[in-house]
């Protein structure tokens, strides 16, 4: 039973982990095509709540809740081959989240460091990593 509770607030935390993943790229486009320091001055309060207050905890509770998941079933999990690409996939991610936060703290000194087009483009890598993700862990494959 305690398997299904850490399961569901693993869940919640990966949802809220990737809300947070879309939107901040988002904010960085805004960002990217502001003119004015009241506008250059809201995005990056927004950008540094978001990161700090939801993105950042929603990834350290997803962490901590999958590896305590893996520890309580290590013998199950050994061997599924799916669940090693699926945590390949969750580094992958944490470095496009160490990512965000150098763009972050970037913007706030030049707001202009990337175009709004690269923010749009880069807003796309967290898609691609759900999708896969989400078939790794329903569909199980064995390779």
């Amino acid at each position: 039973m305690l398997i299904l509770w850490i399961k569901a607030f693993h869940i919640i935390a990966v949802v809220c982990w990737f809300a947070a993943m879309f939107y901040l790229p988002r904010l960085f486009v805004y960002h990217a095509q502001s003119m004015d320091e009241v506008s250059l001055q809201r995005f990056e309060v927004m950008e540094r709540k978001l990161y700090r207050g939801i993105m950042t905890p929603a990834m350290i509770a997803t962490w901590i809740l999958g590896l305590w998941m893996l520890w309580l079933g290590w013998d199950y999990y050994l061997v599924q081959h799916w669940l090693h690409a699926k945590l390949a996939l969750v580094v992958l991610l944490t470095g496009y989240h160490l990512v965000c936060g150098y763009y972050r703290r970037a913007l706030i000194r030049q707001p202009k460091l990337k175009s709004h087009v690269f923010f749009r483009w880069f807003n796309e890598i967290p898609i691609f990593a759900l999708i896969a993700i989400v078939i790794l862990v329903v569909v199980k494959p064995n390779f």
